[in-house]
This record gives structure tokens, C-alpha cells and sequence, in this order.
């Protein structure tokens, strides 16, 4: 993979038909040639609620190939693809929408990879065990695994662990026990601090003693694997989703982004956390006046991460740099202001809001609905874009919280009662279908979900 960076820039997302076009129907070529990808394409759709495209690593073609009745290069290029040479090979990308890059070979088969969380769970998944070869040694950066060759394609998985690269790379006796101490540090880091502050201050000095050691982009990978795990601890709709897609050996492969919610004090502690991981910012979200909350968008390119990190908002401060001169604190609460007085901050205590994870909309809402779990009414239903939370996981508050909000007036008596009854809303799954490689996310419908996860519309008024 060739390595990017984002620019600063305003981000105006937009859907790519062309290039949505051109890659659906190198995918459909490619399984004509190699009936294993149908194979799985089917049994991911059946049995995950996910798609192949979704799961595409890279793709790589004869320099001869075609598509809709021209040659593979200039359809690329007109379709907003640029190319480079990255290790000795010619590499199309799309950086205005969510794309396998595309390799272009001058002589060999066709080559589809597919990423996967862990290559020997998806050997061990499809009874490949003895007969697949992995390349890469474990905990290396890089590990690939060739699962079916036919006479002119092979199929691939491979995993990332902040890697970039086309091949795999040795990883030293010194390097695989430093990785391990700060995969276990990181893991088992302190959550629940006192203060706020401590407990921030606590996870970025965990954060550069591993930067230090194995780099900033191996520090991400080990440090977000461990919030899906924290998180997933306290969700049941992710336990569900996880133990479907480890069925196939997929794992978490499929994230989309992972969303933290934060009080408007520790706002600009978090962001300055997740630089430290190697984010930078992207794009500014602003649900409008009446949502009363807004995000800022960040991504960390060697490990495709993005993060939605929310917080209560005024529209004077959607102009301003809030992500970095810090918010003051406001005598009255918004969604997400509440949610982290009942739960702690969500870097710390509470964890995660959500993982939104990339699916066939139609078919997980249906396969989770018949394990059990319950879909909210979807807040985006465009044809580029489709989005909805399964039902929210309810958290038993601690008295201490519920109290101090009570004593600060953002809940009312009644609804202090709910809450220590009846819990607080409190994480999700989150259901997302893109198309056309759609990049961006939904402004202006998700105002009214997310006062939906206002623990204040849960308990009585």
C-alpha cells in the first residue's frame, strides 16, 4: 500500500459512481476467474451481513485488462484514480473516495487480497491450516497468506498492523518482547482514574513509552485493538457481530470508524491523546443548532483509522480550532454532555460510544434481528449512504455520578430514579452501508438520532 497523507484542506465529500463503477466491475471479473471469492463473497453475505468489496485490501490486474469496453489505465485515470510506483510497482489510488488501491501488472494473474484481523483465525476458519503458506513471521507488521490459486488468479488474505508495504517485514527477538509488554500495558491501562485529568495524562505516558519502542503506527494498531476489545467487553450486540464474522476468520477488518464522546473539558485532552497515536484532523461536523453537539473527524492514514470524537457544541465554536484551544465548561448539558456525566469520559471509564463497522444494511439488520439484536429506526437512508444503531446497551450509572449530576441540575429527580433503576443508555453497534465509495457521513439526520441517545429521553421527565 502506498503511504498518504491528509491535507489541509475543507473536506466536501462526494459520491465517485465512475470509480465505484470501474472497481464493481474488476471485482466481478476477478471472480470469474477465481470461484473461491464467490464462495466467500456468498458465505460473507449469508452469514456475516457483510459484503466482499468491503473487505478488499488490494486488487491486482493485467496491464491489458478491460473495463466497460476500454483499457483498465485510462478508465482509472478518468475516473480520478493517480498513480505512483511503490516498491518497484504501479499503483492506482482514489483519494476522494473509499478504494482498494489497484496494482497494474505488466505479466501474471489477477490477485484480489482481503484484509483480515488475524491470518491464521481465517486459515483455522476455512480448514486451510496445512496447506496455506503465511508469509511473515507472527506479530510482524505485515502477514499474507496466498488461500486459492487458480490457473491465472490467486486470492489472498493478509492482515496490517499499521503497515503500508506490499511485503511482509522480519520483526527482532528485542522488538516482538517490547511489542508484547505495550500490547499488555496497553490492554490493561488504568480506566479508572479519579480525575480526569490523571487518567489522561496516565494513557499518554503509556502511549509514547510504546511510541518510543515500536513506533507511533504500531502503538496505534495495539492501542484501538484493545478499545474494540474493552468495548466489545460491554456490548452485546458487538459480542454477537464479533463471534458471526470470527465464524469466517474476518474479525474486525471491517471498521469504519470508532466514536468517542467527550465532556467539553477533556475535549481538547482527547484530541491531543489521539495525535500523539499519529491522527490528524480531518473534517469539522456540525449536526445544527437544535443537536446542540458537533465532532471533529480524524484519521490515521498508516492504520485507516478514523475517529469520530463528539462533544456538546455551540454554533459560534464550529469555526474554531475547538479541537485544539479546548472548550470551557457550560452550565447546561447536551446529549453528549450527560452521557459522559453519567458514564465518565469515553477514553477513559466509559469506553467507546460505538464502532460503526461497514455491512449489506439490509441483510445485518435482518441477521442480528434474528440473533436477537434489535435495530434503532435508521438516521440515514441514501442510496450512497445508510446508517442506523442497533438498540442501545443500558449501563447501571454509579450513584456518585447520578448524584453529582442531580446536585448540578442537568437531570431532574425523576430522572436520577430511572437511572438508578433502570441504567442509562449507553453504547452501540453501529450498522453502515457505503456506496459509491462515499467518504463522508450523514450532517444533517443524525440531529435527531443522537438526541434519541440522550439518556434524558430514556428515563422520566
Amino acid at each position: 500500500m502506498t503511504e498518504t497523507t491528509i491535507e489541509q484542506k475543507t473536506f466536501i465529500w462526494e459520491p465517485q459512481p465512475q470509480a465505484a463503477l470501474i472497481v464493481r466491475d474488476l471485482l466481478n471479473q476477478f471472480k470469474r476467474h477465481c470461484p473461491a471469492a464467490q464462495v466467500l463473497e456468498t458465505d460473507l453475505l449469508e452469514k456475516t451481513g457483510t459484503r466482499l468489496i468491503d473487505w478488499v485490501d488490494h486488487l491486482a490486474i493485467p496491464d491489458d485488462a478491460t473495463v466497460s469496453g476500454g483499457s483498465v489505465v485510462q478508465r482509472l485515470k478518468a475516473a480520478g484514480f493517480t498513480f505512483k510506483e511503490s516498491q518497484g510497482r504501479i499503483v492506482f489510488t482514489n483519494h476522494e473516495g473509499m478504494f482498494p488501491e489497484i496494482e497494474i501488472l505488466s505479466a501474471g494473474n489477477w490477485r484480489l487480497a482481503v484484509k483480515v484481523e488475524d491470518v491464521t483465525n481465517y486459515l483455522v476458519a476455512h480448514g486451510l491450516d496445512s496447506s496455506a503458506e503465511i508469509q511473515g513471521a507472527p506479530c510482524s507488521p505485515l502477514r499474507k497468506a496466498c488461500v486459492c490459486r487458480c490457473d491465472d488468479s490467486q486470492l489472498w488474505v493478509v492482515e496490517r498492523h499499521g503497515a503500508l508495504g506490499w511485503e511482509p517485514e522480519d520483526i527482532d527477538a528485542k522488538k516482538l518482547r517490547l511489542l508484547l509488554h505495550h500490547r499488555e500495558a496497553l490492554r490493561l491501562r488504568q480506566r479508572n482514574a479519579i480525575d480526569d485529568a490523571d487518567g489522561f495524562f496516565a494513557a499518554r505516558t503509556l502511549i509514547r513509552r510504546a511510541v518510543a519502542d515500536i513506533g507511533v503506527n504500531r502503538t496505534c494498531d495495539l492501542f484501538f485493538a484493545a478499545e474494540r476489545e474493552y468495548w466489545q467487553s460491554r456490548n452485546h450486540a458487538a459480542r454477537v457481530q464479533k463471534a458471526r464474522q470470527d465464524r469466517l476468520g474476518m474479525g474486525w477488518a471491517n471498521h469504519d470508524h470508532h466514536t468517542y464522546r467527550s465532556s467539553r473539558e477533556c475535549f481538547a485532552e482527547l484530541i491531543n491523546s489521539l495525535e500523539e497515536l499519529g491522527f490528524q484532523c480531518r473534517e469539522r461536523f456540525y449536526a445544527g443548532q437544535e443537536a446542540g453537539w458537533g465532532a471533529q473527524v480524524l484519521q490515521q492514514p498508516a492504520c485507516g483509522v478514523v475517529i469520530f470524537a463528539d462533544v456538546d457544541l455551540a454554533p459560534n465554536e464550529v469555526m474554531g480550532d475547538f479541537a485544539h484551544l479546548g472548550l470551557s465548561p457550560s452550565e447546561r448539558l447536551g446529549t453528549v454532555g450527560v452521557w459522559c456525566k453519567l458514564h465518565g469520559e469515553a477514553f477513559l471509564k466509559a469506553g467507546m460510544h460505538h464502532l460503526e463497522c461497514q455491512f449489506d444494511f439490509k441483510a445485518a439488520t435482518k441477521q442480528l434481528k434474528e440473533c436477537g439484536v434489535d435495530s434503532m429506526a435508521p438516521f440515514t437512508d441514501f442510496p450512497f449512504l445508510k446508517q442506523a444503531f442497533t438498540k442501545p446497551e443500558i449501563w447501571q450509572a454509579e450513584e456518585s455520578r447520578i448524584d453529582a449530576a442531580l446536585q448540578a441540575k442537568y437531570i431532574t429527580p425523576k430522572q436520577a430514579k430511572s437511572f438508578r433503576e433502570s441504567g442509562a443508555v449507553g453504547s452501540h453497534l453501529e450498522i453502515l452501508e457505503r456506496n459509491d465509495g462515499y467518504k463522508g457521513f450523514n450532517q444533517t439526520g443524525i440531529s435527531h438520532i443522537i438526541q434519541q441517545t440522550d439518556p434524558r429521553k430514556q428515563a422520566a421527565v
